[in-house]
């Protein structure tokens, strides 16, 4: 980090930028400059409000002057500058990172990215990134951005590279389109601008292939307005006329010589036990509170199906019977108390104490207790609320609970009946126009949207004791058979991917309201009892998102996770055999399987 400013000697920090220098050596001391000072008081003061309104850390003066180098200590670009930053860093998940484990530390040590061990004559920090070593199908975006961010954040602690910037080479040398992914590219070049905190002082995209430079150039698709100008496309032959040789890589292409990557190993060995203050900056927890996170046994796609074709269907239901033995790991004294029973749906389908939702108290209420439960997501924890379908008795109970745990999406995997069964209660308008009220919030059905397999309804709740409104997507699933799997597992592929955009138009709608994780409020998810389809819908999500971060997964261990939170999720066999194929079917689709599998 920084020195603190007892020992900064002589900081001529911001040289001919800013036109505010420090002259005189009788007049250096060990401290900035007044003008300097004033901004970082000011800057300091804006920020901590903010800070303290959100319940996060204050920010260090360290950290401060970073961003304020960044935009050569003018106050209002560098708190514009902060938040883009710690935004960028939430939606990007780029959060509690442990590059001491995988698949983080891999691709540290890939070469893919480095800063170099030289300078440019000015005394910029040289950056490279080497387009020929990213394999998109092997190596999610999300990992790379991790590397990416972690790395320039160390680089960026240097108060040389604070003072005289980053020069970044986009080496594509030798690439060809597989190598290619313009998403991650467009996320890469726009964030160096706008959302990190080190100054930019161009960037050098090397050897660029025909395809990326004709028909039509790609740079007007990946690059904002500002940065275009900062960025040059050259021949690996000119390189030297930019930066000097004697600060230049000696290959490009993927093919620098090992010992260029000792600043990424020597960087590691420093970092055991080391917390980012970043993320106490952005307001997440240090620990990842989720218990789905990639384990030591995930497998990918391939390993998946070699493992599906060796144990066959009766390798995988027994597989399902190992886990179905496994005992709760923990009580259910508040779903057994005799007030309570009549709650539940089914007698033998119980709320864990530890994950059970609890109703907020109420004058005259005997019991907080509804048959809900929190279970963690990816990397995420209370991503969704289980939860069985609401019974007449306990509608009002499902809406506070909607309501009081800012609930925006709700997921139903069922029919209200099927077959000659009542498998859960109507318990929403269902015409559009329909209103109904239930305890003290009132439910209006807006809109309804019929689609081949499911039905999406826009609902505006209305808060008769506040008279506050809110709005909730809820989305129900038809084509699922109770006890059973569907017969195709793109539709509901499809399905949770409706979900899930939805989810993020909706948080994203809700702005500087929501201050909570990224990906937004717990998601409502219900069958009948709230465990088969429940958790089926559930560890299809987990592994799909896991399987889209880090290129792996493990059925077993999810399942085996999240039945620790919601007891006895996913009821058959079958669904847990669904899981295998469903996550093969969509590694098809995504060409992460070869096309004769």
């Amino acid at each position: 980090m920084l020195p603190p400013p007892s020992s900064v000697k002589a900081p001529a920090l911001l040289g001919r930028d800013s036109g505010i220098l420090c002259r005189g050596s009788a007049l250096l001391t060990d401290r900035f400059c007044i003008p300097e000072e004033r901004a970082t008081r000011q800057f300091l003061e804006e920020i901590n409000k903010w800070t303290s309104q959100h319940g996060v850390s204050p920010l260090s003066r360290e950290l401060a002057v970073k961003f304020l180098m960044a935009r050569k200590f003018d106050v209002l670009r560098a708190i514009e500058l902060f938040h883009s930053y710690r935004e960028t860093r939430l939606k990007e998940g780029i959060v509690r990172l442990q590059p001491q484990e995988e698949p983080l530390r891999s691709e540290l040590l890939s070469g893919k990215f480095t800063v170099l061990s030289v300078r440019d004559p000015s005394g910029a920090s040289i950056a490279l990134y080497t387009a020929k070593l990213h394999h998109p199908n092997k190596t999610g975006n999300h990992v790379v951005l991790q590397a990416l961010f972690y790395l320039l954040d160390r680089a960026v602690e240097s108060f040389e590279t604070q003072r005289n910037g980053l020069v970044f080479i986009y080496d594509m040398a030798g690439s060809s389109y597989t190598n290619f992914e313009l998403d991650l590219s467009k996320k890469i070049l726009n964030l160096l601008k706008g959302a990190f905190p080190a100054r930019l002082k161009k960037v050098l995209i090397v050897g660029a292939p025909v395809w990326f430079r004709v028909p039509y150039n790609l740079l007007s698709l990946l690059l904002k307005e500002k940065l275009r100008e900062r960025v040059q496309m050259v021949k690996t032959a000119e390189l030297r006329q930019h930066l000097p040789r004697d600060c230049l890589p000696e290959h490009l292409g993927g093919l620098l010589p090992l010992e260029s990557y000792s600043w990424n190993q020597q960087l590691l060995a420093g970092q055991n036990g080391r917390v980012d203050p970043v993320d106490e900056l952005v307001g997440i927890p240090v620990e990842d509170a989720s218990i789905h996170v990639p384990g030591p046994e995930a497998m990918r796609p391939q390993e998946l199906l070699a493992l599906l074709g060796r144990l066959q269907r009766s390798g995988i239901h027994q597989e399902y019977e190992e886990l179905r033995k496994e005992p709760p790991p923990g009580s259910f004294h508040c779903a057994q108390l005799a007030y309570n029973q009549e709650r539940n749906r089914y007698g033998d389908v119980l709320c864990l104490d530890q994950t059970r939702v609890r109703l907020k108290a109420r004058r005259n209420e005997r019991s907080d207790y509804i048959n809900a439960s929190f279970m963690d997501g990816y990397r995420q924890r209370n991503a969704y609320i289980g939860t069985q379908g609401p019974l007449e008795k306990t509608y009002g109970d499902f809406w506070r609970m909607v309501w009081e745990q800012n609930v925006l999406i709700i997921v139903m995997t069922t029919r209200t009946d099927e077959g000659s069964r009542r498998k859960c209660g109507q318990y929403w308008p269902l015409e559009e126009g329909g209103q109904e009220v239930y305890g003290h919030i009132a439910v209006v059905s807006q809109r309804v949207d019929h689609h081949t397999h499911y039905n999406h309804t826009t609902l505006e709740l209305h808060n008769t004791e506040t008279c506050e409104q809110r709005q909730v997507s809820h989305f129900q699933y038809l084509s699922w058979p109770d006890y059973g799997v569907p017969t195709s597992a793109v539709t509901l592929i499809d399905f949770l991917g409706a979900v899930k955009r939805q989810q993020r138009k909706m948080v994203k709608s809700l702005g500087l309201q929501w201050t909570g994780h990224p990906q937004g409020p717990p998601v409502v998810v219900h069958c009948s009892a709230g465990i088969g389809r429940t958790g089926t819908f559930c560890a299809l999500d987990i592994c799909l998102s896991q399987l889209q971060d880090v290129g792996s997964l493990n059925v077993c261990q999810t399942v085996r996770r999240m039945r620790t939170q919601r007891a006895f999720s996913i009821q058959t066999p079958d669904q847990y055999y669904f899981c295998y194929n469903a996550i093969l079917e969509h590694a098809q689709r995504q060409d992460l399987l070869p096309a004769n599998q």
